[in-house]
């Protein structure tokens, strides 16, 4: 571990707290050098907040360490009667938070024995989720045990009021390390190996740089229009500075989700436009020429001029969308060509993909010239060497590959013939009509197993390839074979795992000889240097660029995409390897892509500066830890203050005792299945205590206060249709939620698990409802005495009208679960009923008397 690591473990160590550090300075070697001190036979302690694979990669770099016992995750996987078996165990547990809430409630684990807890993304603990709930279950029977949080995202502790103070106080702790990059140990550390940097800033076209200046002349108009529409918001954040950087879409939601139903169609309009303008904006950038012709040309139509707020009519949208199209077909100044067609013709009147004028990006050409340097270099030293490109995301990368083996134009002919030019009748380019190509690249991995099977001892091919490595040579001549063939096997499991990208591949691809093609592999299957492309997002591994530098080593790196993360987990491994390694930083000079990289710098910076400033003036409770038993938190009442002191005043007349009254604890059953919202875990802060049970089918909210939902949606509407005068309970918060579940069980009856357990497909005939004849069904609920409860226990057991007639009032209490609505339907369905005349004339002084009627007759004739 490097110095500060060091230090942060220790301040982790010596006093519970939370650790907030800058992204990509390795927090998960703190998190793996806390496993690794825990982890005790003697100790229980709870990992939580990680995902399966960040759970993969801890486990893999604990095996080093050979720990006993062995941490493991507990999942779903596990039987309930097992999982406390591995409780009593002990060590280094990788609980789901959804499990531990779950086996708190029912008491499967120890709550005394469990050493402490762990927390990874502290930052997503807020006061209504799963890991707080946990945690709240934990304190409140643990007095003793640790709580150490982690994260890693500073800029989610600034938005809201005293939010990091909050988090603090979900967490139960005190102390609010903060490691910044500017901070001094940080800095010397980083600073005494630091990594070759080449900066290559590189100049836009002419038609990419009028692209730019009419995105942000829109971008801008946008923004200025959503602020003057919403004067009742927020809107500071709301700049052209912030809304081309990644974290604007965050800035959103943090302001308008709450007011979202509130807000006018086109305020929507507005946010759904800077949205598409930000990705158009970053597609110029990122991509082809072609490509980003094609996105913009998406938007260039009626619909979605209709959905827009109006800035395809301004003057910056005409430059935007006559600028993408010079860009492809180079027929911008022509004031005659109208449309693409026109342009097409113009080109080309034979339909031949080489009459385009394709622009090639940019950095394309300067990573050529990069790798064509490094090729020199490593031919002149004659070292065995690596080298590595980090892009954005995979698209980019893909499209980096092919252009390293076929070139721009061959790369930007097929983009073009497969996105517009086929829709327009243009003949296909010469590697679209061969699809070998395609097929080769697809299979050549299996090809290269395939002679490795296959091959047998070569001496002179064993020579050749270890001759590549220079530095290395008077070591390879005396090494053994079974060394040799070591250092081969290293190198073949290297191009398995990841696709390296050659020189010599067009060459392969291109060679339609197997043999001599077999001939030839090995000597150039690992030519210096081995070129890999590799994207910083790619399958949710958070920790891929990590397990990548480690595997591979590379001796160049290209950042084609600048990532804040990424330099610093490159700057982090330089510090651990003596080896200096050369970075190129390839960036556009005085455009967005520089401004969205210092922005991000600029935020992360503001931030810790803001955290600092609240740790200095924050005000921390000496309860905030919850081994006292005073954190607020852990009062499990749902009164107010001035309620709890009403009834704690004395009555004199009595000799200054207090009434004591035993009320029953409150309780309600909660599907396993609800774990999933912030429901349960606010109404056990509220005072009551909840059993978690699996109900089967279908179920719903009922009178004794057991509650769950299934497809809520389309079950509102139905009901809503059908029943027209439905009374609902809407609620805006779970926190309301939660209260009026708390007034609905004022003064009845608590719920017996062992009865709601019981509940199943056969017992509740609700859920197999659809065998009923629908008319028999109607007529039968419309009777006297019948309800939802006893109605189908009716339909299951009479099997006609006429044995319905003949049973009496004891049979049907024993039908209907009541005597009282046994007693209704009985006396409905053998009361004598009179005809409506007879009864009517009956009744004196009634409406219409016969007399009436014969005047109302008269009239009527």
């Amino acid at each position: 571990m490097l110095e500060y690591e060091n230090q942060m473990l220790l301040d982790l160590l010596h006093e519970d707290g939370l650790l907030v550090t800058a992204k990509g300075l390795g927090i998960e070697r703190i998190l793996v050098s806390l496993i690794t001190t825990f982890n005790d036979a003697g100790n229980l302690v709870l990992v939580m907040g990680t995902t399966p694979r960040e759970e993969e990669y801890l486990l893999a770099q604990l095996e080093s360490h050979h720990l006993t016992p062995p941490p493991c995750c507990i999942t779903a996987d596990y039987p309930t009667s097992e999982r406390t078996q591995v409780y009593y165990n002990g060590g280094v547990l990788f609980v789901t938070t959804r499990i531990l809430v779950m086996d708190l409630l029912m008491e499967r684990i120890p709550v005394e024995m469990i050493s402490g807890i762990i927390v990874w993304k502290a930052h997503r603990i807020l006061e209504s989720c799963q890991e707080a709930f946990a945690l709240r279950l934990y304190r409140q029977k643990n007095k003793t045990g640790f709580v150490k949080a982690l994260s890693s995202s500073p800029l989610s502790f600034t938005a809201g009021f005293c939010h990091v103070e909050r988090i603090m106080r979900n967490l139960f702790v005190k102390k609010l390390y903060l490691w910044p990059r500017f901070h001094v140990d940080v800095n010397t550390c980083l600073e005494k190996f630091h990594p070759e940097v080449v900066e290559l800033h590189l100049s836009m076209t002419p038609a990419m740089k009028e692209i730019q200046m009419s995105l942000l002349d829109l971008i801008t108009a946008t923004v200025q229009e959503l602020r003057r529409s919403n004067s009742t918001i927020d809107t500071e954040e709301f700049t052209p500075e912030n809304a081309i950087s990644k974290s604007f879409d965050k800035i959103l939601k943090i302001q308008l989700d709450p007011i979202w139903h509130q807000l006018s169609p086109r305020t929507r309009t507005l946010v759904a436009d800077l949205k598409v303008l930000k990705t158009v904006l970053g597609y110029l950038t990122q991509y082809d020429c072609v490509t980003f012709y094609n996105l913009v040309n998406s938007l260039r139509t009626t619909e979605e001029a209709l959905k827009s707020s109006g800035w395809m009519l301004l003057s910056s949208a005409d430059s935007l969308f006559l600028n993408s199209k010079h860009r492809v077909f180079g027929t911008v100044n022509n004031p005659k060509v109208k449309n693409t067609k026109e342009a097409l013709g113009a080109c080309s009147t034979s339909k031949d993909l080489n009459g385009l004028c394709l622009e090639v990006n940019p950095k394309w050409v300067a990573l050529s010239e990069i790798l064509d340097e490094i090729q020199k270099e490593v031919n002149e030293s004659k070292h065995f060497e690596k080298c590595l490109v980090v892009t954005q995301d995979d698209r980019t990368s893909q499209q980096l590959r092919e252009y390293l083996v076929h070139g721009s134009q061959v790369v930007l002919q097929r983009i073009f013939y497969k996105t517009v030019g086929q829709k327009l009748g243009f003949c296909p380019p010469d590697n679209i009509a061969n699809d070998t190509v395609k097929k080769n690249i697809a299979g050549r991995k299996q090809k290269y197993q395939k002679r490795d099977m296959k091959k047998t001892d070569h001496p002179q091919r064993q020579q050749k390839v270890q001759s590549q490595d220079g530095g290395k040579k008077i070591k390879k001549q005396k090494l053994t074979e079974s060394e040799m063939n070591k250092e081969e096997m290293t190198l073949t499991q290297l191009t398995k795992q990841y696709n390296f990208v050659s020189h010599s591949d067009s060459d392969d691809l291109a060679s339609d000889k197997e043999d001599d093609e077999e001939g030839r592999l090995p000597e150039r299957r690992f030519l210096s240097p081995l070129t890999l492309v590799q994207s910083v997002k790619t399958n949710n591994d958070p920790f891929k660029m990590t397990r990548l530098l480690e595997e591979v080593q590379p001796k160049y790196i290209i950042m084609y995409d600048s990532d804040l993360s990424f330099i610093r987990q490159l700057e982090v491994w330089q510090a651990r390897h003596v080896e200096r390694v050369r970075v190129y930083l390839l960036l556009y000079k005085g455009t967005t892509e520089e401004q969205i990289y210092l922005t991000n710098v600029k935020r992360e910076k503001d931030a810790f500066e803001y955290l600092i400033k609240e740790k200095v003036s924050m005000v921390i409770p000496e309860y905030n830890d919850g081994k006292t038993g005073d954190h607020p938190d852990l009062i499990r009442d749902s009164r107010k203050a001035t309620e709890i002191l009403a009834d704690e005043k004395t009555d004199t007349r009595k000799g200054g005792q207090t009434e004591a009254e035993s009320k029953p604890q409150q309780r309600i059953i909660v599907d396993m299945r609800e774990f999933r919202s912030e429901l349960p875990s606010l109404i056990h802060k509220r005072g009551i205590d909840i059993d978690p049970v699996t109900i089967e089918g279908r179920y719903f909210l009922s009178s004794d206060g057991s509650s769950s939902s299934k497809d809520i949606a389309a079950k509102l509407q139905l009901l809503t249709i059908h029943f027209p005068h439905l009374k609902l309970l809407w609620c805006p918060s779970p926190y309301a939620s939660a209260e009026i579940f708390q007034m609905l069980k004022a003064d009845r009856e608590e719920p017996a698990v062992s009865q709601a357990e019981a509940v199943t497909a056969e017992t509740n005939p609700d859920v197999i409802s659809e065998r009923y004849n629908p008319q028999v069904k109607d007529f039968v609920s419309k009777l006297p005495g019948i309800n939802t409860k006893n109605m189908y226990s009716l339909l299951n057991k009479i099997v006609s009208l006429s044995e319905l007639l003949i049973l009496s009032k004891e049979q049907l209490t024993e039908v209907l679960g009541s005597s009282t609505n046994a007693e209704t339907l009985h006396n409905s369905i053998h009361q004598c009923i009179k005809p409506p005349d007879q009864l009517q004339d009956t009744k004196r002084g009634g409406k219409f008397t016969k007399k009436g009627r014969r005047r109302f007759q008269t009239r009527l004739t």
